[in-house]
């Protein structure tokens, strides 16, 4: 499809309708970079003005120095450079009378491009004072546009380096490439490999529409359209861009082991400049990526060894690992229902495994005691808490700071008196809070060894009848409201016997 060149703005300033017309007549057909040439015509300076507040991209003006009074061309060329801030624009000015305004004066007192007598003026030198003066104009906006590019591509670059996810990340990237191309739809496409310290290739796809958001990270199966994929391959083969009608892939080495190719469909064709900025853009979203990917892959090995270690703690005490993932879940539901910060939650979540860990120091004498513990032994197992926290308390990482938090004060009660601390009301830490509801929860609906599972009926009871008393009065609502949605999560990881 071919798409019009929009043309070049020249303004034509004369109070001599046959100046202007004769002007017209002699440059109607010129193209410069095969784009046409549309005229504004003014008779005097104040229609000048007029013609420059309406119409910021004029790339030439041809001003005549004499019009309401011997120098309103020359007052006109100040207000536009001045008062209108215009530095762009090509200004030539013609004069009839040049004793009116010698040329050196002219030329070293304004800020014009060029001063003619309209008497050398003749068809060929008007032409050749057209291409060099929007010729000028053209670089001159080339290189502003270049400036303002890359300024926002390092604006919209560090946008997306706020994503705390892949997915979000996609979102952002698709919403900054939206903006340099102004373009829509389009659709964003990444493939990352790399190849590990053993030796193994990995891999991760992504892709995002707008509408609808993809990722692969197992090699399992193709989520990118047939041609989109044979682009892809094409680059990463060649290690080159790939540029194909309506569809741009960028190829960035990242290193000796690792490599992406970004692809961005196309609704039309872009300018050299634009292919330039986005050359320069998926350079830094690959990048990105890797430092987001990088840093996902080190949470998710903590997180899922935060939990291997709650299972092993809950497995001491002769109790299901599934336990630590279902409260995991209880407490992300409840966390956000509460209006938390969604990072906050996540914390929550993948902190939950560890608020047992105390227990590794209790005696298995006390953990396995088939029967009720007596004083001296409850006081032992009492201590788990402060254990738990002495454990992670002093790691920098806000997941154990997090997971030491709810070691502490998950056995807290609303009313006082609970424990180690016997703290009261909002004085106990909102995670401990929400700990304690769903490790209640989840502890009474789940079968043990020394009682049956309680009926849903009766676990609302205690809910009722706690409230206010061992467990935050707001949380409690939450849950008594929401009580068929956690117990729906309390499937997902059932037990071994339920």
């Amino acid at each position: 499809m071919d798409y019009p060149l929009l043309p070049w703005k020249v303004a034509l300033i004369d109070d001599e309708d046959d100046v202007i017309s004769i002007s017209e007549m002699v440059l109607k057909r010129v193209l410069v970079d095969s784009r046409p040439l549309m005229f504004l015509k003014a008779n005097s300076a104040e229609e000048a003005k007029v013609l420059f507040e309406q119409h910021a991209d004029i790339a030439l003006a041809l001003v005549d120095v004499v019009m309401e009074d011997d120098h309103a061309g020359l007052d006109l060329v100040k207000w536009i450079r001045e008062s209108k801030k215009n530095t762009t624009t090509r200004l030539v000015l013609r004069t009839g009378q040049p004793g009116e305004a010698p040329e050196e004066d002219v030329i070293r007192d304004y800020d014009i491009n060029d001063y003619k007598n309209k008497t050398e003026l003749n068809s060929t030198r008007l032409k050749t004072t057209i291409y060099a003066a929007i010729r000028s104009y053209r670089d001159i906006i080339e290189v502003k546009q270049g400036h303002k590019g890359l300024e926002d591509v390092v604006s919209a670059t560090t946008r997306v380096l706020q994503a705390s996810n892949s997915e979000a990340f996609c979102v952002q990237v698709l919403k900054e490439l939206k903006a340099l191309l102004g373009q829509a739809p389009i659709s964003f496409y990444l493939h990352y490999q790399l190849v590990n310290a053993l030796g193994n290739r990995e891999q991760i796809l992504l892709s995002y529409d707008g509408d609808r958001y993809d990722i692969d990270t197992g090699l399992e199966r193709e989520i990118f359209p047939g041609e989109i994929r044979e682009k892809v391959n094409q680059a990463l083969t060649t290690k080159r861009n790939v540029i194909a009608d309506g569809l741009f892939c960028k190829f960035t080495q990242l290193s000796e082991s690792s490599e992406t190719v970004v692809s961005v469909t196309l609704t039309a064709p872009v300018s050299e400049l634009t292919q330039r900025l986005l050359n320069v853009m998926l350079t830094k979203i690959s990048i990105i990526f890797e430092n987001l990917t990088s840093r996902e892959d080190i949470e998710r090995t903590q997180q899922e060894l935060m939990c291997i270690l709650g299972e092993a703690i809950e497995k001491r005490s002769k109790e299901t690992g599934s336990h630590v993932r279902r409260v995991s879940l209880i407490c992300e539901f409840l966390g956000q229902r509460s209006g938390l910060d969604e990072h906050f939650v996540q914390l929550i979540k993948y902190a939950t495994p560890m608020h047992d860990i105390g227990k590794i120091a209790i005696p298995e004498s006390i953990l396995h005691k088939p029967g009720k513990l007596d004083e001296q032994e409850w006081e032992v197992m009492k201590t788990h808490a402060q254990v738990g926290f002495d454990l992670l308390y002093n790691s920098k990482r806000a997941l154990p700071q997090v997971g030491a938090r709810i070691a502490l004060y998950h056995h807290e009660k609303w009313d006082g008196s609970g424990y180690p601390a016997g703290l009261k009301g909002e004085d106990i830490p909102i995670e401990g809070r929400i700990m304690a509801i769903a490790d209640v929860i989840d502890a009474l609906a789940a079968r043990r060894s020394y009682k049956e599972p309680w009926p849903a009926e009766r676990i609302l009871a205690l809910l009722k009848e706690e409230r206010g008393r061992h467990f935050d009065p707001q949380l409690c609502d939450l849950a008594i409201e929401h009580f068929d949605s956690i117990m729906a999560l309390r499937a997902i990881y059932p037990d071994d016997e339920e």
